[in-house]
């Protein structure tokens, strides 16, 4: 079946036009006649890449550990704090220990229903905003496509995701669709206080703000989640935590959602999770694992955030340094080609073989985390994986040493392991962790996302993410009912071909056309899709 627009559900169309995705052991076997649903030969669990998954539990992310006073070594008062450069990209102090969550205050509409740090701050927010549109021009062209028909009229969304600039552009090309939503943060550091200002003035229902606390955190969710005369019908999730609060504690309202859309390995293993223990009692669709997600996003992302993050944060000069990127996944392979090209002396290390043969042939060395470090000057995990660097690793560490993650679950780096130990706050989102002997480790964002907390991401990467998420969650909203049962699917390649041909005009580049004798001879359509399911780029 063809895919031709962004017309994204057939009603004439019998099968799912979205690939499942199941590992053999759960015992159901693929039977499109299509070629459409992925055979379990052929599609195995894309989290069998995760490191030792099986450690991966069903209770909530811990997003913030025990938030101790900690001595500052700035001279300034909040202002050095607020609009240092190295402070991320959020014009407001992170480490304010008032909550806003009892600070009920209206915006110029009257409106009350949202919770942020400063709402004077709402004309920065805009104006970031609106530098974002300028580079995500691709997704304001699929809100001008889809805002015609205004295909999500009717969805009610509940969004748990980065509050950035370029989130509220996704934002606000949903409401333009149709949607009504409200929204929070995945991730306590990454809030832009500004954007969340922004988004409030504009009269969205939003919780978010940077350094929330771990009660703020599952608080603002749940605002989210259950609220009064509120019954979302879709979830836009980023790390799996909304999913895992509205499973456990709102199930009736969690079974009435048309579906989950998942953009994290980590909320994908959970997801996945659930569906092999029959649990999953809504469909889901894994956007982390489409190629453009994967590719963009991951990789190219991740290729420019990780020097930006930590330049930004730690004025540090890479030449010559040695560097141990933990994990050649699809990020790994970014931050290492990024390093590499900067003069940094790169090692690897990696469970999977294929992944450590790739890396060889990188020209990188595969090594044992153990083996390096006495002599690496920065560490950095990408793994999504829990406690791949221990205590008894960051004992090891040469003094000074820069320890930071680019994966997404904040479980990468036991932070708990070290909370003995003196802490003294340099600047925001950087610590350093002082042993009795002197010696120091200089910890970023306290072990969270650092291309994140410490910096910002590229807009132009974020439009190919977000597009896939608004395509995503049109599918699940228009799809008539027994399209999709209760399992996590993929997007098929027709959609990730449409999200990557938006984004081409940018570069003016000029696709080839197929002849009808070429594509008689491949056995493909003109249009595509040009790559079966299972072609990896």
């Amino acid at each position: 079946a063809r895919m031709a627009s962004p017309s994204l559900s057939s009603p004439a169309r019998r099968s799912s036009p979205l690939t499942i995705k199941k590992q053999p052991s759960y015992g159901a076997e693929a039977t499109a006649s299509n070629g459409v649903l992925t055979s379990p030969a052929a599609a195995q669990d894309p989290t069998q890449g995760v490191k030792h998954a099986s450690s991966f539990k069903s209770e909530p992310l811990s997003k913030m550990g025990s938030r101790k006073r900690v001595t500052s070594m700035s001279s300034g008062g909040p202002s050095a704090e607020s609009f240092s450069s190295s402070s991320g990209s959020s014009y407001s102090s992170s480490s304010d220990d008032e909550t806003p969550r009892e600070n009920i205050v209206s915006n110029s509409k009257g409106c009350r229903d949202f919770r942020v740090r400063d709402l004077t701050l709402a004309e920065y927010g805009r104006k970031e905003i609106e530098i974002a549109e300028q580079e995500m021009g691709a997704l304001m062209e699929l809100r001008r496509r889809a805002q015609e028909d205004r295909r999500l009229v009717g969805a009610r969304i509940v969004g748990c995701t980065h509050i950035t600039a370029q989130a509220a552009v996704l934002i606000e090309t949903l409401a333009a669709c149709g949607a009504e939503v409200r929204w929070c943060a995945c991730n306590i550091h990454s809030t832009q206080n500004e954007v969340a200002a922004a988004l409030a003035e504009a009269g969205f229902p939003i919780f978010a703000w940077r350094g929330e606390s771990e009660e703020d955190f599952w608080w603002c969710i749940e605002q989210c989640v259950h609220a009064e005369n509120w019954q979302p019908n879709l979830l836009l999730d980023d790390g799996g935590d909304a999913t895992h609060l509205m499973h456990k504690k709102y199930e009736a309202s969690f079974k009435l959602l048309r579906g989950v859309v998942e953009e994290s390995v980590t909320g994908v293993h959970r997801l996945y999770q659930l569906a092999k223990t029959g649990k999953l009692c809504v469909p889901a669709i894994n956007v982390n694992d489409s190629v453009v997600k994967s590719k963009f996003d991951n990789h190219y992302c991740c290729r420019e955030s990780i020097l930006d993050s930590i330049k930004r944060a730690t004025d540090t000069m890479f030449g010559g340094k040695h560097v141990c990127v933990c994990g050649y996944g699809e990020v790994g392979k970014g931050c290492a080609s990024a390093l590499k090209g900067l003069g940094a002396v790169v090692c690897v290390t990696e469970i999977d073989p294929i992944c450590a043969l790739q890396a060889s042939f990188d020209g990188f060395r595969v090594v044992r985390l153990e083996e390096v470090l006495n002599s690496i000057d920065v560490l950095i995990t990408c793994t999504g994986n829990k406690r791949v660097v221990s205590r008894q690793h960051m004992n090891m560490l040469k003094t000074g040493c820069i320890v930071c993650n680019m994966g997404h679950s904040n479980t990468e780096i036991d932070v708990e392991s070290v909370r003995d130990l003196k802490w003294v706050h340099v600047r925001s989102q950087v610590d350093h962790v002082i042993w009795p002997d002197g010696k120091r480790m200089v910890l970023l964002a306290e072990g969270r996302l650092v291309n994140l907390c410490c910096s910002s991401i590229p807009s132009f990467v974020v439009s190919i993410a977000a597009s896939t998420q608004i395509l995503a969650l049109i599918e699940l909203f228009r799809a008539p009912a027994g399209r999709y049962k209760h399992d996590v699917y993929l997007l098929p390649k027709k959609m990730d071909e449409y999200v990557a041909s938006l984004h081409l005009g940018t570069f003016d580049a000029h696709l080839t056309e197929l002849t009808d004798e070429q594509a008689s001879y491949l056995s493909i359509p003109k249009s595509g899709p040009f790559k079966p399911h299972y072609y990896r780029y």
